[in-house]
C-alpha cells in the first residue's frame, strides 16, 4: 500500500499549481518549437525528460532509505520526525501557512530544438530546480521510503513516485490538444484540489508520527 501511495503523490505533484501551469511551455520544448510537431520527437525527447527526473528522485529515495535503515534502532523517534513534516507539507500545501517555499523556478532550459540527450538533461535540473515546487509530496514519499529502513524499498517507491509524475507527462505530450478541457478545470478547481491534498498529507502524516502506518496498511494488504 505504501508503494501506492508513493504512487499516487506523483500523480497529485503533476496536478500540482507551480507544475502544470508550466506544462505547455515543456511541451513545446519537447516539440521543438510550436510550428510543426513529430509524435514520435515528442515521445522520445518527453522519455527522456522523464528519465532525467527518475534518476534523480530514485538516487534520492535510495539514500533516503538508507538512512532510515541505519536509524532504525531510533524508530519512534524517526516516525515523529518524518510524520510532523510531512503534516507540515500538509498545511502548507492547505495554506494554513504562507510559506513559499514550495515555489519552482521558471524556464530552467529553454532550448527549441531539443534531441534525447537535452531532454534527459532538462530532466534532471528539473528535478533539482523544480524541487521546492514538487517538494510536499517528494518529501512525503522520502519520509516514507526513511520509514521503511532499506535502500531497495526507498528505489522502488521513488521510482514509483516518478512514474506516477512521468506518465502524466508523457501522456500529456502526446495528447496535450485534446486535453486541454481538462486542464482548464483542474486549474478552476484548484482551491478544493489543494484542500485535499493537504489533508491527505496531514492523515499520511499522522500515521506516520504515531507509528500506525504499518498496521494501516498490513489491514489494506
Amino acid at each position: 500500500m505504501q508503494y501506492f501511495i508513493s504512487f499516487l503523490e506523483g500523480i497529485i505533484t503533476f496536478i500540482s499549481p507551480c507544475l502544470l501551469p508550466m506544462l505547455p511551455i515543456y511541451i513545446s520544448y519537447f516539440a521543438g518549437g510550436k510550428e510543426e510537431r513529430s509524435t514520435l520527437k515528442t515521445l522520445i525527447n518527453a522519455l527522456g525528460f522523464v528519465l532525467g527526473f527518475t534518476l534523480v528522485f530514485v538516487s534520492l529515495g535510495a539514500f533516503a532509505g538508507t538512512l532510515g535503515g541505519f536509524l532504525q534502532k531510533y524508530k519512534t523517534a524517526v516516525n515523529i520526525v518524518t510524520g510532523l513534516i510531512v503534516i507540515f507539507f500538509g498545511l502548507n500545501f492547505m495554506g494554513v501557512f504562507k510559506l513559499n517555499i514550495f515555489k519552482g523556478i521558471k524556464n530552467p532550459f529553454a532550448k527549441k530544438d531539443m534531441g534525447f540527450v537535452s531532454a534527459l538533461l532538462f530532466g534532471i535540473i528539473f528535478s533539482i530546480g523544480w524541487t521546492p515546487c514538487v517538494g510536499a509530496f517528494l518529501g512525503s514519499a522520502l519520509m516514507l521510503a526513511a520509514q521503511q529502513g532499506t535502500a531497495a524499498t526507498g528505489i522502488i517507491m521513488l521510482l514509483l513516485y516518478s512514474l506516477g509524475l512521468g506518465i502524466p507527462f508523457v501522456a500529456s505530450a502526446l495528447l496535450i490538444d485534446k486535453l486541454k478541457g481538462a486542464f482548464a478545470w483542474i486549474k478552476r478547481h484548484y482551491g478544493i484540489i489543494n484542500t485535499v491534498c493537504g489533508c491527505l498529507l496531514v492523515a499520511v502524516g499522522l500515521l506516520m508520527a504515531t507509528g500506525l502506518m504499518s498496521k494501516f496498511l498490513s489491514l489494506l494488504g
